[in-house]
């Protein structure tokens, strides 16, 4: 009879048994880990409990736990434990960075874990206006509550680059200022170096002083170029370029605004900036220009005009000569008296009416030289509100050439 088949005593050995037990228990585990994992991959990538977007403000100096509390009483996570869990086994849980964060509608604790170790902060936007006088610049950064810190002193008219800017919460005003005039000086002297050949302006200072003008005396982007034709044509003519924002900017400086016309006692004034007393380009900006104006001051067309007024429709009428010029006064006149609105006369005044005032007046009749007449400007309205409409015009009177 064959014998029968008797267990191996290797296979009863203990350390045998023993190897067993253990293998048994590893592979249980390794199945419990990816039941786990399974489990938490799904918990991070599920829809969070947010029902629209949600901006929290994270504290600086504040750990893991403190931030898992935040967020579970703003309702960006359910549970606690399970966002603990998620940094722990992620390796991130000394990478959360403080900050505002705008969580959005059903954020996973995926997104949500990823938006604070990335330190991706809400951005706030400030937009700087072209126009403006570095006061009135610093006025808005000011008013942002958004925005920490003083400013130390005003900066440097024409020195700052109008635009739109982002920054997290809490960022220092004198930084954005300094954002600010490091972006003015890199695009303006990428213009200076791209400059028409035979410009009037010898330095990247005169150009911004040119383009401040332009900036001030029309925001139609299709006039930019022909308002800095005449300025040019003028400077090469050696002509004063009598501009009507640079009287204001001599009177008021950075408030940028006189709140009423101007007088026609101001207009022969003297100050430095009077581009009607002065020849020449004033000392220095008269507001903070644009990128388009400063293109514009450093490529203007190519025309011979030497004159511009308003055209009552919020642009300007240009001409080359005198003559032209006057016509077009005429036509603004009779513009301005069409939208007058009719008066019903007095059925029996007890006195004399009183004078025109001198803005409803005609203008004289300059006699016939050869000498330039003076410009005439007047900002556009919708580009200029928070200036008046300057007052009687004088492109109409006896011409008053430069010295030569």
């Amino acid at each position: 009879m064959p014998e029968p088949n008797r267990p191996s005593r290797r296979a009863r050995h203990p350390i045998v048994v023993a190897g067993s037990a253990i293998f048994t228990i590893i592979l249980l585990a390794a199945i419990a880990v990816g039941f786990a994992v399974a489990f938490g991959k799904q918990r991070l990538d599920a829809a969070g409990p947010l029902e629209q977007s949600q901006i929290v403000n994270i504290p600086r100096n504040v750990g893991p736990r403190d931030i898992a509390d935040l967020l579970q009483r703003e309702g960006v996570i359910e549970q606690k434990w399970v966002f603990l869990g998620g940094i722990l086994v992620t390796k991130d849980w000394s990478k959360l960075k403080s900050g505002e964060y705008e969580f959005k509608k059903q954020a996973s604790l995926h997104d949500v874990i990823d938006t604070l170790v990335e330190g991706k902060v809400l951005q706030h936007h400030l937009t700087v206006p072209e126009g403006l006088t570095s006061e009135q610049v610093v006025q808005r950064l000011m008013d942002n509550d958004v925005l920490s810190g003083n400013i130390k002193e005003i900066p440097r008219e024409g020195s700052v680059l109008p635009d739109t800017y982002s920054f997290p919460r809490g960022s220092m005003r004198e930084q954005l200022i300094q954002h600010m005039q490091q972006e003015q000086r890199r695009l303006v002297q990428d213009i200076w170096n791209r400059r028409a050949p035979d410009l009037p302006v010898k330095s990247p200072e005169q150009l911004v002083v040119l383009a401040s003008l332009i900036e001030k005396e029309t925001g139609k982007p299709d006039e930019r170029t022909r308002v800095a034709a005449v300025f040019v044509n003028r400077l090469k003519l050696k002509m004063r370029l009598q501009s009507d924002p640079t009287i204001i900017y001599g009177l008021v400086g950075g408030k940028g605004t006189l709140g009423r016309p101007i007088l026609r006692s101001e207009i022969d004034q003297p100050t430095p900036y009077n581009t009607y007393v002065i020849d020449g380009l004033p000392p220095g900006p008269i507001a903070n220009p644009g990128r388009a104006s400063l293109e514009a001051a450093a490529s203007p067309a190519r025309t011979k005009e030497l004159y511009f007024v308003a055209d009552g429709t919020g642009g300007h009428a240009f001409a080359e000569n005198l003559d032209q010029h006057q016509k077009n006064v005429a036509r603004l006149r009779q513009t301005e008296q069409q939208k007058e609105p009719p008066q019903a006369a007095p059925s029996a005044p007890a006195v004399a009416p009183a004078p025109a005032p001198a803005a409803a007046r005609q203008p004289h009749q300059a006699p016939a030289r050869t000498a330039p007449a003076p410009i005439r400007i007047t900002p556009s309205p919708s580009r200029q509100p928070q200036e008046p409409k300057p007052a009687p015009s004088r492109t109409g009177e006896a011409p008053q050439p430069a010295p030569q």
